[in-house]
């Protein structure tokens, strides 16, 4: 499993879910919407620090943003 990309995938899903733009997560991380745009794609490889950051901006539990993917549910809801 390639984690930059699951966490690229989740990135996108729980900022579109929130209903924010990159630039709007920008401002709420302080991180640069070029970087989180190369994270979205899985060509980043994100620090715990990156992801503690996106976490507080998205609201989000930080283990939301590295939970794979349960093929039937389309969530692992076990945890």
């Amino acid at each position: 499993m390639d984690m930059r990309k699951l966490v690229g995938r989740n990135l996108a899903r729980l900022r579109r879910e929130k209903g924010l733009t990159q630039e709007q997560v920008e401002m709420l991380s302080g991180l640069s919407q070029q970087y989180l745009s190369g994270l979205e794609r899985g060509q980043r490889n994100p620090t715990i620090v990156t992801l503690y950051l996106l976490a507080q901006a998205l609201g989000v539990s930080h283990v939301d943003l590295v939970l794979p993917e349960d093929p039937q549910h389309g969530r692992d809801d076990a945890r």
